[in-house]
Parts: structure tokens; sequence; C-alpha cells
């Protein structure tokens, strides 16, 4: 079974609490929130390649959720937790 998700793109302009708190859930549902907050707080026995698969796929899903103008400000970061903590 599969899910779409629909989320207003981050524009730095609309209410970045609200697209954060859908952002998570979406991330959540998808089995990857552990990323946006480092690798610390996840399960101790993942190997460093699940790890690499869990932080590209949310990184990757945060990208697609920001505008172009958005996206262009934070290109440089690498992870998903240095991401969130930049937005």
């Amino acid at each position: 079974m599969s899910s779409k998700f629909d989320i207003e793109r981050f524009d730095g302009k609309t209410s970045f609490a609200l697209w954060q708190v859908r952002m998570a859930a979406i991330l959540s549902t998808l089995g990857i929130k552990d990323a946006i907050y480092g690798r610390e707080e996840a399960d101790a026995d993942m190997t460093d390649k699940k790890w690499k698969e869990i932080d590209d796929k949310a990184l990757s899903t945060i990208h697609l959720c920001l505008s172009d103008a958005t996206l262009q400000e934070v290109l440089s970061e690498t992870t998903a937790m240095g991401l969130w903590k930049n937005l």
C-alpha cells in the first residue's frame, strides 16, 4: 500500500511551525523521522549503511517540500538534521 501526502512547499513566508508539524508527521509515517534528530537518537543497533539510507530519504523528502528559493538557501546541508536546524 502506498500513500500520497500533499504539503504546501515551505517558502519562508508561510507559517514554519505548521509546515514543520506536517513535515514531521510525513517523516514519521515514512519511518524516517529519527533523521531530523540525529544519529544519537536512532536505534543503537542500526548499521551505518541503514542510517545513511534513512538520512538520505529524509533529506530528499524535505528537499521536495521546499520552494525553489528556500531550497537554494539550504543546498549546502548534507544531512536531514542539518537541514532541519537550518530551516
